[in-house]
Parts: C-alpha cells; sequence; structure tokens
C-alpha cells in the first residue's frame, strides 16, 4: 500500500433503523471506496444489529438497506470489525450476522470471510491504528 493512502475506519455503534446514522455511514463508505481509500468498518454496542441476517423493515416503513453490506466486497471493503463482547451482551453470535464474503484476487479469487470478530481490547489497538476515525 502507498504511504499516501489513509487507513480510514468507520464506526458503527447504532441500531440500523430509527435514526439516520447506520445508513449515512454506508454511503460513506461506499463513496470513500470507490476513491480507492483504505476502509474498513467497526461494529460495536447496538451497531452489531446493523449486520443482523434476514431484516425486515415493512413494520416501520423503511427502506431495508442491509443487503448493501453485500457489495462491500466489490469495494475492496473486506475488513469489518465485528466486537465480541457486544454481541454477547445481545445474546448474539456470529451465526447471527450475515455471511459477507469477498473474492481475494491474489489467491485464485478464493471467497473470504469479511468478518472479523474481535475482542473489545483488539477493537481498541485497530482503532489507535487508522488514520482516520469517522463515528456513526
Amino acid at each position: 500500500m502507498s504511504e499516501d493512502i489513509k487507513k480510514f475506519m468507520y464506526l458503527n455503534r447504532r441500531a440500523p433503523h430509527g435514526t439516520i446514522y447506520a445508513w449515512e455511514s454506508l454511503e460513506v463508505v461506499l463513496i470513500g471506496a470507490a476513491f480507492d481509500q483504505d476502509v474498513s468498518l467497526a461494529f460495536f454496542d447496538d451497531g452489531v444489529y446493523q449486520l443482523l441476517k434476514s431484516q425486515d423493515t415493512s413494520g416501520i416503513e423503511t427502506k431495508n438497506f442491509s443487503p448493501t453490506y453485500s457489495a462491500l466486497g466489490d469495494y475492496d471493503v473486506t475488513k469489518l470489525y465485528v466486537e465480541q463482547e457486544s454481541l454477547e451482551e445481545r445474546g448474539l453470535t456470529l451465526d447471527d450476522l450475515m455471511d459477507l464474503k469477498w473474492e481475494d484476487e491474489d489467491d485464485d479469487w478464493a471467497e473470504k470471510d469479511s468478518i472479523r470478530l474481535v475482542s473489545r481490547a483488539e477493537l481498541t489497538d485497530i482503532i489507535e491504528q487508522q488514520d482516520i476515525v469517522f463515528s456513526f
């Protein structure tokens, strides 16, 4: 990676619906990735709900944007960090989250997991390594 490319991390700590934060974060991530930024996302607190499988928003009359997460790999956004403690505190496991993959062209197009389960301490270290951090 070129030294002039900055590492951008987007912190997602709010539930996917009820506010505009989750949707705006996803839009900004896609825009940044389109400009070849090194983009990663962190999901913690209620932000882990953004990655839940089979979201149904028909009862709240809002658009379900969660399928858009499956496109992140096409934009080379392959680092989605999910905090283990936030999942556990909400009675969730990795199996409750979408199966998000990306294709590694350097490894004969092998499919790889985008979601990386990390501890709270590990996430803190990862955030500290970023050049620019946005919180949503």
